[in-house]
């Protein structure tokens, strides 16, 4: 027992995170190109106006 949790726990939190990474590295980069293309358009839309 560590932190009063049984080896198989930290084994299967352990898989968890390894799994979950690829997805958050996948949410972040779909993030980053939806504040992007946010930012496109906000700016061609105030563009035009001045």
């Amino acid at each position: 027992m560590f932190l009063g949790l049984a080896w198989y726990w930290w084994l299967v939190i352990v898989v968890v995170l390894i799994v979950s990474i690829p997805f958050k590295v996948k949410f972040m980069k779909w993030w980053s190109k939806r504040e992007q293309e946010k930012k496109k358009e906000q700016h061609g839309k105030w563009g035009d106006d001045e």
